[in-house]
C-alpha cells in the first residue's frame, strides 16, 4: 500500500512536517517492501489552494493514506473524495510514523483538525 508522509526533508530519517498543504516534501512509501520516493511539494508556495493541489498530487501518485500533523478542511475534503485516508497528529521521523501506521497504532481522521489557511505565512 502506498502511504505518504508530510516531511521536512527527504527519506525515512526526515522529520514529519506538521502541515499537509505547506510541507516541504512528501515521502511516498510502499509499505509492502518499504521502497520510497521523495516528492517536493511545489504547491507549498501558492498563495491559496496549496492543500487542494497537494491532495491532487497524492491522488496522482496512487497514495491510499496520508500521515501528517495537521490537515485543513479543503485538503481533507479533496483527499477523502479521492479515497485517500488522512491520519493527523503524526510526529517524529517519517520512519517512526510509518512504523506506527503499520502497527495499527493510528487511525484516519473523520474531519480536518485545523481551520482553512492554517499553514499560510502572514506576508504583511
Amino acid at each position: 500500500m502506498k502511504v505518504a508522509v508530510t516531511a521536512a526533508g527527504r527519506g525515512l530519517d526526515a522529520m514529519v512536517d506538521p502541515k499537509f498543504g505547506r510541507c516541504r516534501a512528501f515521502v511516498v512509501v510502499e509499505t509492502d517492501d518499504m521502497s520510497l520516493e521523495s516528492v517536493e511539494n511545489e504547491a507549498r508556495a501558492r498563495g491559496g489552494g496549496a492543500g487542494i493541489q497537494a491532495a491532487k498530487l497524492m491522488a496522482e501518485k496512487g497514495v491510499k493514506t496520508v500521515l501528517t500533523g495537521s490537515c485543513g478542511p479543503n485538503a481533507h475534503q479533496t483527499l477523502t473524495a479521492a479515497g485517500i485516508d488522512v491520519v493527523v497528529g503524526c510526529e517524529g521521523t517519517v520512519a517512526e510514523a510509518i512504523e506506527r501506521f503499520k502497527a495499527g497504532e493510528v487511525s484516519p481522521a473523520s474531519e480536518p483538525n485545523v481551520a482553512s489557511h492554517f499553514g499560510m505565512v502572514d506576508k504583511s
